[in-house]
């Protein structure tokens, strides 16, 4: 009897961490333990493992009269999931001496069904990214998750679909006839990144001129916008919409995206090739939005994270749901603290809020008379804090349309123009930030030091919008908004000075006085 050490890997929340698989095998009455804080999912793998390692063509540990103890360590983190099904039942039989290999530099994850098949596990991505920084040069996976691992650069990806057939590549004995011997999963390539053909184009959209203004802006700075008006204007065609002008994700926000939807086991391919579109229902609950339960897990707006957020009928929220963005809508970032830990989970998003002036949607648009009491108007908007009135950027208005604007055949332009635009645009700010030593990616992160750096205002410019500051009684907070939408303006215009002009028109993005006020 011996002892077997191989290695394996777990995400705790959003982090991927090394785990050592330990099995020690001794003589005396059956036993098969498994320590090192397993929950019920890793603590059952003592029936799979068996299962699978009989119908293998090997003995059963249950066969045995002998002490299994396997330990997965480090001790105090709490192991969760099937993913330690391969490396325990490798590790068993390495111990025992029914194979042999070199388990150095090799890293196995997979669970195991009861006739030796290798099935898809979640958050692989991030576990291979760690595993190469921690210098594993040989990944095994199940097949279906391969082409999501062999995105990473500098490590030799297997794709598996038995037991039998990995203990063959190990082994160097042929002990499956039906499959073939394992060879290393290519470089997964990145898709050329091209318009989602389900996405609503502008064009289809007839009339609402200002409010694409609006979208326009917010697209080429990451601005917050919020859509307002009456029912039925095209509020919600808009904002997905909106998705068909966002610039490209970077290779890195890529595989950024990918590893939180992995993790989060909502991953539809091997990559995330588009800003992702998150739209919960106004009756989401707290957690659901921003995270959380016994132990910490992401919610809405982190899968959101580099993409939009839609939240239709915002004002139906609850209030609590609502206030919940202030931190990410500020600092990108959202902290979950719970009885069983805290986390810092990404929450990097464009926030797109529709909603209607009052219950009714009629209050201030001419048309249909409103028919909500002043309470129920008052009650209705109050739901809206003041401070994350002050963390939305843009508020475009979207009043009812005439009828002959409808059935004309002319939209306007197409997504593809607009996108074009704002492409130019973010590749314009992003060298300036970058020349100018500013760290933040979009005109909407700088703080109010790379404001300094980063914007000159003309002295009409300055002007303008100090006596609109006063006048208006802005915040701090809004008065440096006003010089980001003002800063973005002035790059899809292509000036490299922020002019009277561009800030007149991001003044315009305030909300109104007679709405919210």
């Amino acid at each position: 009897m011996s002892f077997a050490k191989v290695e394996s890997a777990q995400n705790v929340l959003l982090a991927a961490h090394l785990i050592h698989v330990e099995v020690d095998l001794s003589r005396g009455l059956h036993s098969f333990t498994v320590v090192g804080l397993p929950d019920k999912a890793v603590e059952e793998s003592r029936d799979r493992i068996s299962a699978a390692i009989k119908n293998s063509g090997f003995a059963s540990p249950k066969s045995k009269n002998q002490k299994v103890v396997i330990s997965l360590a480090p001790a105090d983190v709490k192991k969760e999931g099937p993913i330690f099904d391969l490396p325990m039942a490798l590790g068993y039989l390495l111990a025992a001496g029914e194979i042999s290999f070199d388990p150095s530099g090799k890293l196995f994850l997979g669970e195991l069904s009861l006739d030796g098949e290798i099935r898809k596990i979640h958050g692989v991505l991030p576990l291979v990214q760690e595993a190469r920084r921690m210098g594993i040069k040989e990944i095994y996976v199940p097949r279906q998750n391969a082409e999501e691992a062999a995105l990473i650069d500098g490590v030799t990806i297997y794709g598996v679909d038995r037991l039998s057939q990995i203990i063959s590549h190990l082994d160097g004995k042929q002990r499956d006839k039906d499959y073939e011997s394992l060879r290393p999963q290519k470089k997964t390539p990145v898709p050329k990144e091209e318009n989602t053909k389900e996405a609503l184009d502008f064009r289809d959209i007839r009339g609402q001129e200002t409010a694409k203004r609006g979208l326009e802006i917010a697209a080429a700075g990451g601005h917050n916008i919020a859509l307002f008006g009456p029912p039925g204007t095209g509020k919600t065609m808009l904002a997905k919409a909106f998705c068909g002008i966002l610039p490209p994700l970077s290779f890195d926000e890529m595989l950024e995206t990918t590893a939180i939807h992995s993790v989060a086991g909502i991953l539809a391919g091997p990559l995330v090739l588009h800003p992702p579109f998150r739209s919960p229902h106004h009756t989401a609950s707290y957690v659901s939005l921003v995270g959380g339960g016994a132990t910490p897990k992401p919610g809405e707006i982190t899968l959101a994270h580099n993409g939009v957020l839609f939240m239709d009928e915002f004002a139906e929220f609850e209030r609590r749901v609502i206030d919940a963005l202030r931190q990410p809508l500020e600092d990108g970032i959202v902290h979950v603290s719970r009885a069983k830990g805290s986390a810092a989970f990404p929450a990097r998003f464009v926030l797109v809020a529709a909603m209607n002036p009052c219950p009714c949607g009629n209050w201030g648009f001419p048309g249909k008379s409103c028919i909500c009491s002043p309470h129920h108007i008052m009650r209705y908007q109050r739901k809206i804090s003041g401070p994350i009135l002050e963390r939305i950027d843009l508020w475009l208005e979207v009043p009812r349309i005439e009828h002959e604007k409808l059935s004309g055949e002319e939209g306007g332009e197409f997504s593809g123009a607009v996108r074009e635009r704002v492409v130019r645009a973010r590749k314009r700010q992003t060298k300036q930030l970058r020349q100018m030593g500013v760290g933040a990616r979009t005109n909407s992160e700088m703080g109010v030091r790379d404001l300094v750096k980063a914007v000159h205002l003309t002295a009409e410019a300055k002007e303008i919008l100090n006596t609109s500051a006063k006048n208006m009684n802005l915040s701090p907070r809004v008065y440096h908004k006003l010089i980001k939408v003002a800063r973005t303006i002035a790059d899809l215009a292509a000036a490299e000075a922020v002019e009277a002009e561009h800030v007149l028109e991001a003044i315009q993005y305030r909300p109104k006085r007679q709405f919210f006020s």
